[in-house]
């Protein structure tokens, strides 16, 4: 007799993602899982046969199921910050901006921070400054992240605190005296000094994980950076308290670590494993500091080294070397030349997989080079929401090079592996695949599948898990999200449907039905 399932789900329209032309039509109306596993992908009446009185039954009501998120590209403690700390990305205006960190200070001496900041949505499109912090206080620290992660504005108490320990050159300057506006490893010195204690990590990436369940997230890959996370995201898989599956990619500065710790690439356990290596090329188009090769239509430069060409080629060869997947960000087409080039230089990039974050501003050549080498393109497809007429892209780097912008549908076209995440702006790939399906320009755009497919299977390729995770099958873990409305018959307003339910390893983890 067959051994009956843990828990089916019924009653629903199954959507496995295993066919990249799929219009769409349900390919079954349910899953039976045991043990954390899809064991039959049937009919109701097939699955019916996988029952007994212990099985516990989720009638789905007619909703559908998918394979559940992978987000490729998070920072989970920047999740959580929006949750505990002033949330700015909510902020439609700086008055409103400064309002919520107001609301925020406590008095207590401690810094005040907000992050998530979009000055590019406001009517004068200035970024914070000092002067505007201060108004919030003139006796503790306050600081305000943009929504890149590469820039920020602190008051003046900040500013003199730590003075001493800001790079000059990312301390911009107006009249030759400090305007509050900071950038790159500015930001860094920042970030350090108001990181939380291992508990107060604790909490944030607790609260990232249920906003996480919320948004049918299932899995996620953490850039980490100087921080507790990887010690309690191992805590909390040891208690049994994760209920996510976590790909923690290391920055460049704990290489040495890294290896002195045997980590590897792929290693760890059923929740949380090793990834592997992050390093930055360059900044961010939204600071000017992405590295591009034709100066800014708003500005003289042409962005800045983060972490300069030679270095740089050091970090990939000897990470490659020791066998890591390596995960480069580069946004500007000079920083993606540097980076192709130095993972072309390595005897297998499409084996080990080796990715590059962003890739905003992909040339023809650039495509193609991705598609032949097999280097992974790890996109945000929610970028887009940058690229409308006017918008910020087009203020920084004019009309036609903002056509250039994550072409989607170009990489797609030449047989890129595509896989996409939030970069937290926001944490949300709904919204992220409805940029994609209906991003400005066609170069940009996406079928409603292929869009879900770089979200799913995609995401789960870039983490070599193809083959437990991505597709409802089989064999693969049961790690599911259910919607409410059937995103190719929504395709006009994807980000409008509602997540019902989400399931990892079988175990229903958010329910809103």
């Amino acid at each position: 007799m067959t051994q009956a399932a843990d828990i089916v789900f019924t009653n629903a329209a199954v959507h496995p993602l295993t066919d990249p032309e799929s219009d769409g039509e349900p390919a079954a109306e349910a899953v039976a899982v045991r043990d954390g596993e899809i064991v039959r992908v049937d009919s109701d009446y097939e699955i019916d046969f996988l029952t007994d009185a212990e099985t516990e039954v989720v009638d789905l009501d007619g909703r559908h199921l998918l394979p559940g998120f992978i987000d490729a590209h998070t920072h989970m403690e920047s999740v959580g910050s929006r949750l505990v700390h002033a949330n700015l990305a909510e902020a439609e205006s700086r008055d409103e901006a400064l309002s919520m960190l107001a609301t925020d200070d406590d008095g207590d001496g401690e810094w005040t921070l907000g992050v998530g900041y979009d000055e590019s949505n406001w009517d004068d499109s200035r970024l914070l400054r000092a002067d505007d912090l201060d108004a919030v206080s003139e006796s503790e620290p306050v600081a305000a992240v943009r929504v890149d992660g590469h820039t920020a504005a602190v008051n003046t108490v900040a500013l003199d605190r730590l003075a001493d320990e800001f790079p000059g050159g990312d301390v911009l300057t107006e009249d030759g005296e400090p305007t509050g506006v900071i950038v790159e490893d500015a930001v860094g010195v920042v970030r350090e000094a108001t990181a939380p204690d291992v508990e107060g990590t604790r909490d944030l990436i607790r609260a990232a994980r249920d906003r996480a369940h919320e948004l049918g997230v299932t899995g996620v890959h953490d850039m980490v950076r100087h921080s507790h996370a990887p010690r309690v995201y191992r805590e909390l898989d040891g208690s049994g308290e994760l209920n996510l599956r976590v790909r923690i990619n290391y920055w460049r500065h704990h290489f040495d670590a890294v290896v002195e710790t045997g980590l590897r690439t792929n290693h760890g356990s059923e929740f949380v494993e090793v990834g592997g290596i992050k390093s930055f090329t360059d900044g961010a188009i939204g600071g000017r500091t992405a590295k591009v090769t034709e100066p800014y239509d708003d500005g003289d430069g042409r962005g800045q080294w983060v972490v300069d060409p030679d270095p740089f080629r050091e970090i990939v060869a000897d990470a490659d070397d020791e066998g890591y997947q390596i995960t480069v960000h580069a946004i500007g087409d000079e920083a993606i030349e540097v980076t192709l080039s130095a993972f072309e230089e390595t005897a297998t990039p499409g084996e080990s997989r080796h990715r590059i974050e962003h890739v905003e501003l992909a040339t023809d050549e650039h495509v193609e080079r991705l598609a032949e080498s097999g280097v992974i393109a790890s996109m945000q497809p929610n970028f887009h929401q940058w690229a409308d007429e006017g918008g910020l892209y087009e203020n920084r780097l004019g009309e036609e090079r903002t056509r250039w912008t994550n072409r989607l549908r170009t990489m797609q076209d030449a047989g890129v592996h595509l896989a996409f995440g939030s970069d937290c702006m926001p944490m949300d790939p709904l919204y992220g695949i409805d940029w994609a399906v209906n991003a400005p320009a066609p170069e940009q755009r996406l079928t409603v599948t292929e869009a879900l497919r770089a979200y799913t299977i995609g995401a789960a390729y870039a983490g070599f898990d193809e083959d437990r995770l991505g597709t409802v099958e089989v064999g693969k873990k049961a790690d599911f999200v259910v919607l409410d409305d059937s995103p190719w018959e929504r395709s006009d307003a994807i980000d409008d449907i509602d997540v019902a339910l989400t399931v990892v390893d079988g175990e229903v983890v958010y329910d809103e039905r």
